[in-house]
C-alpha cells in the first residue's frame, strides 16, 4: 500500500505483493484511523467497514479491524458493499468514520483502501496526512488498549438492506419501473446482489449478467470497463437499457436500447437540463472536469446553464461542488454525484435519476440522449523517458498558444502530464477532427523536441 499522492490516502493502494506485509499495513492503518477518529470525538469511535468482492478482502478487512479495535475503537462489518454504500451508512448510522477496501476497476490482484469521514465525504487532506504520518510513527502503539479498554466488532446483518431501501428512495415515488427491461452488469463486483435487487424492488424486469463473483474475476472483461458484453446483452434481450458498474458501483456506463454507450458527459447533459427546467439545480451550474466535452456547456447553455471545469478527478468535482453550494457533477468516464442525494459518486443512484427521465417522460434513451450534440475531440497519449514542467517546454508552449488561437471560441486545447507516470496527454476538440488530429501530431514532435533538448 503506497499513498497515490493524486487522491491521497483515501485510497491507500496494495497492489501485488507479500500478504504478510499488506496486513501489517493495514494493521497499521486501522490503528491510525482510530487515533484520528478518537481524536476528533473524544470517544471510543465506531467505523464502517465495508469491501468489493476481491479475495484480498478479506484478509484487509481482519487486519484492518485489529489495529482498530487494538486502539479501542468499534468497528461494524458491512461485507462486500458498493463504496457510495459505506459513505451512506457512515452517515446515517452516526459512525466516527467509514473505510471501503476496494481498487475500484482494478485486476483483483489489486487492493486499495478509502477512507470516509462521519460526514460520508472523503476526507480531507489534512486528516489524510495526519493519518500517513501516523502510521510511520511510535505513537501508533504507544495507546495500545488492555482489557476492558480494547475495542470489538461485529457484523451489521441488514447493510445491503439498508443500502437498498436508501437507493430506491432516491427515484421518485410517483414513478414506476413497471414494464421497464434493464440488463444490469455487475462486474463480479461490489454491487452484484444490490444492483439487481434495486431495481426488481421498483418493478423492473431485470436480467442480470457478471453477477457471480469468486474472488478473483471481478472487472475481468465485464463491468464499467467492457460495457460491450452488456450492449450485446441489451439487443439479445430486447431490453431498454443496459447498466454497468465498475467493482465498487460508484460509477456506471449506460447503453440504450440500441446498445449505444451513453457515458457521464450524455447522462449530465440529459439529467442537468432537466433539473434546471426544474429549478433543481443551484445557480443553473453543472461541475464537472476539464475533460468533459465542449457539448455539454452547449447543451446546458440551451436552457441557461453553465459548467464549472474542475481538475481530473471525481475528488475535485466533489470539492467544487460543496465550495460552491452546487448540487449535480461527475466525470465523462461516469463518476457522476447528485449531492442532493449523495456524498460521493453513486452507479445505482446515477441511473435511477435516467431512468426518471425515461418513464416521465415516456421516450427511449436513444431519442434523450441526443441532448448532448458532440464536438469533434482527439485524445493522444505519449510516452517519454522522463517528465518536463510545460513551462520549460517552450516549442510546445508556443504551438500550444498558436493552436488555441487558431481555435478560437470553436475548440479547446487541454495538455498535461499523467500524474503517475512519464505520459503527456494532449486533448483537443473543434470543429474538423482530421484538423485537430493534425494539431496533435505537430504538439507530439514538438513535445519531443523540447525534452531531449
Amino acid at each position: 500500500m503506497a499513498s497515490n499522492k493524486k487522491n491521497p490516502s483515501t485510497r491507500l493502494e496494495a497492489r501485488s505483493g507479500h500478504a504478510q506485509k499488506r496486513k501489517k499495513l493495514a494493521q497499521r492503518l486501522g490503528r491510525a484511523i482510530a487515533i484520528v477518529a478518537y481524536r476528533h470525538s473524544k470517544t471510543p469511535p465506531r467505523i464502517v467497514i465495508g469491501k468489493d468482492t476481491r479475495l484480498s478482502g478479506y484478509m484487509l478487512e481482519t487486519a484492518l479491524a485489529s489495529g482498530i479495535c487494538a486502539n479501542g475503537g468499534y468497528v461494524q462489518l458491512c461485507g462486500p458493499i458498493p463504496t457510495p454504500a459505506v459513505a451512506n451508512l457512515t452517515q446515517s448510522m452516526r459512525a466516527h468514520a467509514g473505510v471501503v477496501i476496494s481498487a475500484s476497476h482494478n485486476p483483483y490482484e489489486d487492493n486499495g483502501i478509502k477512507i470516509f469521514g462521519a460526514d460520508g465525504f472523503k476526507l480531507p487532506d489534512e486528516e489524510e496526512a495526519e493519518i500517513e504520518a501516523l502510521m510511520n510513527s511510535k505513537r501508533l502503539t504507544a495507546g495500545d488498549h488492555t482489557g476492558a479498554k480494547v475495542g470489538g466488532a461485529e457484523r451489521i446483518a441488514d447493510a445491503r438492506g439498508r443500502y437498498i431501501v436508501f437507493t430506491k428512495n432516491t427515484f421518485p415515488r410517483d414513478l414506476s419501473l413497471r414494464g421497464v427491461k434493464i440488463v444490469v452488469d455487475g462486474a463480479h463486483g461490489a454491487a452484484y446482489r444490490v444492483g439487481p435487487a434495486v431495481f426488481e424492488e421498483l418493478g423492473a424486469s431485470v436480467v442480470s449478467i457478471h453477477c457471480k463473483p469468486n474472488g478473483r474475476n471481478i472487472n475481468d472483461g465485464c463491468g464499467a470497463l467492457h460495457p460491450e458484453h452488456m450492449a450485446a446483452e441489451v439487443k439479445k434481450q430486447k431490453a431498454h437499457l443496459g447498466i454497468a458498474l465498475d467493482g465498487d458501483a460508484d460509477r456506471v456506463i449506460i447503453v440504450d436500447e440500441q446498445g449505444e454507450i451513453v457515458d457521464g458527459d450524455a447522462v449530465m447533459a440529459l439529467c442537468a437540463t432537466r433539473m434546471i427546467k426544474a429549478n433543481a439545480l443551484h445557480k443553473r451550474t453543472l461541475v464537472a472536469t476539464v475533460m468533459s466535452n465542449m457539448g455539454l456547456e452547449h447543451a446546458l447553455a440551451t436552457c441557461g446553464g453553465k459548467l464549472l471545469r474542475t481538475a481530473v478527478g471525481d475528488r475535485y468535482v466533489v470539492e467544487a461542488m460543496r465550495a460552491g453550494g452546487y448540487t449535480f457533477g461527475g466525470e465523462q468516464s461516469g463518476h457522476l454525484v447528485f449531492l442532493d442525494h449523495a456524498t460521493t459518486g453513486d452507479g445505482l443512484v446515477a441511473a435511477l435519476q435516467v431512468l426518471a427521465v425515461m418513464v416521465r417522460e415516456q421516450k427511449p434513451l436513444s431519442q434523450l440522449r441526443k441532448i448532448l450534440k458532440r464536438v469533434p475531440q482527439v485524445l493522444e497519449n505519449v510516452s517519454f523517458p522522463k517528465k518536463k514542467p510545460l513551462e520549460q517546454m517552450p516549442k510546445l508552449s508556443k504551438l500550444i498558444a498558436q493552436t488555441e488561437k487558431k481555435l478560437g471560441k470553436q475548440g479547446r486545447v487541454l495538455v498535461r502530464w499523467s500524474g503517475t507516470e512519464p505520459k503527456l496527454r494532449l486533448m483537443l476538440e473543434g470543429p474538423k477532427k482530421d484538423q485537430l488530429k493534425t494539431m496533435v501530431q505537430e504538439m507530439a514532435q514538438a513535445a519531443a523536441q523540447d525534452i531531449s533538448a
